[in-house]
């Protein structure tokens, strides 16, 4: 499947474990709602994710992605060491000057 760049980068640094470059994925003022909390700002964003990452370890395989205006939403199978892995994700990205803006993960 061919993504958009912005959204093969968000994925490969997610599979890659690479906080900081996932992060660099992110507007300054970017707002991530998972697992029924939110964090707001690259400072928060980096501590959410090497904090997911150490927990579960997890990697994403993309399934299908649709993009419109400044929405996408990217369908994925998400493996790692957590209940009920796999488990088919959605990520609802808000996309603003080639990076996300939003990122709110759904099941």
């Amino acid at each position: 499947m061919e993504l958009p760049k912005l959204v093969a980068r968000f994925v490969e640094t997610q599979n890659n474990y690479d906080s900081k470059s996932y992060v660099d994925c992110f507007t300054d003022s970017a707002i991530v709602h998972d697992e029924g909390k939110t964090h707001k700002g690259k400072t928060e964003i980096l501590h959410w994710i090497e904090d997911a990452n150490e927990r579960y370890r997890s990697s994403m395989k993309p399934l299908k992605y649709e993009e419109a205006n400044s929405k996408g939403v990217l369908t994925a199978e998400v493996s790692g060491t957590f209940p009920g892995s796999p488990l088919v994700l959605q990520f609802h990205l808000g996309l603003k000057d080639n990076l996300i803006d939003s990122l709110n993960v759904t099941g």
